[in-house]
């Protein structure tokens, strides 16, 4: 399980990595990746590329918290915090990509919820890992 938990912390630090290089790493660049800059001549993502995104993150994350929740329940289950740290990464990670979509689709606020909720679910799955990591008895 060690080796679990090291393999999603590099999954999360390359899924950070990633993001920055087809999305952006700050605000504007992820505005003009999205909706293009007419001033330096960039075209938006296209949506066929963007939908492909969308699709391998969900997918993803959906096995990162499947397997992070699986161990954290195992070694966790008597503690009352379980349930809200669960449901936070489950929330905010599922809700990552959705936003991102809509941010596209829709309005340029949901960028923002985008950035939230796709910075709260690593620093969550990090912090859960870390205490996963912490808890196993390596003998």
């Amino acid at each position: 399980m060690g080796a679990v938990v090291m393999a999603l912390l590099l999954y999360l630090a390359m899924d950070v990595t990633l993001h920055a290089y087809v999305i952006g790493a700050d605000l504007s660049g992820i505005k003009s990746t999205l909706f293009g800059n007419v001033e330096t001549f960039e075209e938006p993502i296209l949506i066929d590329s963007l939908l492909l995104q969308v699709h391998v993150d969900l997918f993803m994350t959906l096995f990162a918290l499947l397997i992070l929740s699986s161990i954290y329940i195992r070694l966790y289950a008597k503690t009352s915090l379980m349930k809200i740290v669960l449901h936070t990464l489950f929330l905010s990670g599922m809700t990552a990509p959705v936003f991102l979509l809509l941010a596209y689709l829709w309005d340029e606020l949901f960028v923002y919820f985008w950035l939230g909720s796709f910075f709260l679910w690593h620093v969550v799955a990090v912090l859960l890992s870390l205490m996963i990591f912490r808890r196993l008895n390596f003998r």
